[in-house]
This record gives C-alpha cells, structure tokens and sequence, in this order.
C-alpha cells in the first residue's frame, strides 16, 4: 500500500494549568490519504482543532507537552527545528483557521497579505506575487478581483473573507489543506458555497482536505472519511457511509440526532444531555458516560479501547455489537 500523505501517531498534547492538567489531545492516530477528504466531527472542547494546530506546528512547545509522531510524506514534523517546519507549514501545507472576521490582518490590504504568503515561500518577484494574489481571488470566485485584492478586510463580507483565506491558503499548491469550521458565522447558502468551493478547489489543486466542524450535517456530502473526537479522543472512524448509515457510537447517533431533517416530520431536535467534561477532570471509565443514555457499570470504570467492527469501520464503546444495531436501528426508525 502507498504511504500516507499525513499518519498521525498516538499524538498526546496536553496543557499544565494551576488548577491540573488539560489533556486536551488524548493519543490520537489517524491517516489521511493523497486526495482524500477527512472530516474530523466534535464538539467544542473535543481535541478537533488542537490536533490539527499541533500538526501545523502552531502548538506552543514551550507551554504544551507534546508527544507522539506527526509524519507528512514520512518526515516527523515533530522532530523539526521552527525553521524546518516553516519549509512545510503553507507550502505543503496550508490551513484556513476557523473564525474569517478575524483571520485576516485589518490593517492591510487583502491582495497584499496572500502576496505576501507567496513571496515568504517563493523565490518571485513582488509583482508576480501581486498578479498570483489576484488570480487566486478570481479562482475563489471573488468578481472583480483585481479591484478586490486593493481592498481591506473589513470591505468584504463574511463569505468573501473565507474565500479569501482559502485563496491564501491553496496560493502556494500545497498537498493538505485543513479547513478549521470553514462555515462558522456564514449563514446556511454561504455555507453551501464554501463547502462547494473547497471541494472544487481540492480537484483542481489535487490536494487532501481535512474538514474540522462540530457539525455533521455541513460534511456529509463532501467526506471520504469521519473521525468522531470526544474529550480529547477519537471515540469512532470509519467511511462517510459507516458514519450516517451505521454508527456504532451513542455520542454518534446524539450529533446525528441533533441535524434538522427534511425529509422527516420531527417537532423538536434531540440535543445531547449534558455538557462536555471539564478535560482537567474528565469522568472514570467511558468519558462520555455520564451524559450516556445506554451507559452501565463496565462504563463507570473501564476505558473503552478503539477496536474494528467491521473492515476498517472502528467503535471505542462497551456495548455489544448485538446490542449497538438494534439501538441504532430504533434509532433511526424514531428519526424518521
């Protein structure tokens, strides 16, 4: 079999507090392929983003403990010095962080901060870089980009800034793009856009993607691939189709009951109980437990391991295999 483009291996990282420790990446390992696009589902609080940050080298060593391996194309970018891995983070690859009101500099001009992306990493001359900034805007389907690129941030609005911030991220081709809640604070038609775009944007480049969201919903369409993270741990993974068709996970089938539907007559959604552990004090056992509607007393004490269910479709609960189809089954004849 080909080598990953990006094998993350038992990474750890955690955060030393006055009041404890905050593991807030709890021995993760995932792969993601050349060309495939990986979501990574959770809420806020699960290691979705941190993981991610850690693999782009943006976790602040001096104030985290990290451990594990982050291989890119074999090389462990853990084992760089700051200058090594700048030779990796945007041009092999390159992120679009999570909130675009805010990632982009307010003080300078939008073609001027893509350009200047290029030129760190390219041997070109200011104005290549210019004419480069502005025909990555019009490729992200921004009209009038020329007249667009001499604009500042706050002349765009909330669509146009991510289009913007995924124009600076694919600007130097690189091999993953990580798109960090590319649709937070858009309304739902944006989102369509975005999503849209950046798989149009992942053929054309020939890029993997990896899509950080804490929504299922806005990923089914567009994912090879889905990790489920809870408290700092994958808790499923499996194909797009294992994930919607048959989860094996309650915090699954809560995230999947949680998504309005059209095509079913339901007055109220079903939110989760309860609230995301404190990752300082996170539960015994199953740390979903206490906010776990099936959860018994192995769950109170045991730590569910991460084991296969069916081909490379992976499950870390307690409950029978038996028992996790008929749950699921009734599960989705109420939702219906």
């Amino acid at each position: 079999m080909a080598e990953p483009l990006l094998e993350v291996v038992d990474l750890t990282v955690s955060f030393p507090t006055e009041d404890g420790l905050v593991k807030a990446v709890d021995h993760v390992s995932l792969t993601v392929d050349s060309g495939e696009t990986l979501g990574v589902v959770g809420e806020s609080g699960s290691g979705k983003s941190v993981s991610f940050l850690t693999v782009m080298g943006l976790t602040n060593r001096k104030s985290a403990i990290v451990e594990g391996k982050v291989l890119f194309q074999g090389v462990d970018l853990l084992e760089l010095s700051p200058d090594e891995f700048q030779e990796f983070r945007g041009k092999k690859i390159g992120m679009v962080f999570q909130d675009p009101m805010t990632s982009l500099h307010p003080f300078y001009k939008v073609g001027d901060q893509i350009a200047e992306t290029i030129l760190a990493h390219r041997g070109v001359s200011k104005k290549e870089a210019a004419d480069r900034a502005v025909d990555m805007l019009q490729r992200v389907g921004i009209p009038k980009p020329a007249e667009r690129a001499k604009q500042y941030p706050h002349e765009f609005s909330g669509g146009m800034r991510q289009r913007a911030m995924i124009a600076m991220a694919l600007s130097l081709n690189p091999d993953l793009l990580i798109a960090d809640e590319p649709t937070t604070a858009l309304d739902v038609t944006v989102q369509a856009q975005i999503l849209e775009l950046i798989s149009r944007l992942k053929e054309e480049f020939n890029a993997a993607v990896v899509i950080i969201t804490h929504d299922l919903g806005v990923v089914a369409e567009y994912c090879d691939h889905i990790q489920v993270m809870y408290a700092g741990k994958i808790v499923e993974k499996g194909s797009a189709e294992d994930i919607y068709h048959a989860s094996e996970h309650p915090y699954t089938w809560g995230l999947l009951r949680s998504i309005p539907r059209l095509d079913a007559e339901v007055d109220r959604l079903q939110p989760i109980k309860g609230l995301p552990p404190s990752l300082i004090f996170v539960p015994s056992g199953c740390a979903f437990h206490p906010r776990c509607p099936y959860a018994f007393e192995r769950c109170l004490d045991e730590v569910p391991e991460l084991l296969p269910t069916d081909g490379m479709h992976y499950t870390a609960c307690h409950l029978s295999m038996s028992d996790r189809e008929r749950i699921f089954h009734e599960d989705v004849e109420v939702r219906r």
